[in-house]
């Protein structure tokens, strides 16, 4: 009888070892899940703050866009040469054309 006793001491030995190893192992799991989620937090905080620096940017060129297209009219490139430039236009009599 005591070998039968011996071998069912053996057995619980092993499965208090083996369930101790699966409680370790649920607990890792269950550290990693969370780390998971919280990497995953701070990934979409940190892509929210880009968008919203992506969004600005598309509006500030939208801007830029507008002020080169006010910049570039006839107008203004006729304005700012008599203005700032002292330009005047030709007298038309005085316009040579010369052919290559």
């Amino acid at each position: 009888m005591s070998a039968a006793g011996g071998i069912g001491a053996a057995r619980r030995g092993v499965g208090i070892a083996g369930l101790t190893c699966l409680w370790f192992a649920v607990l890792a799991s269950s550290a990693g899940a969370i780390y998971a989620k919280y990497r995953a937090r701070e990934l979409f905080v940190q892509l929210e703050r880009l968008d919203a620096g992506r969004d600005e940017l598309d509006a500030e060129w939208g801007q830029l866009q507008l002020e080169q297209s006010a910049w570039s009219t006839y107008a203004f490139v006729e304005r700012v040469a008599s203005e700032r430039l002292h330009m005047i236009a030709p007298d038309p009599h005085a316009i040579e054309i010369v052919k290559p």
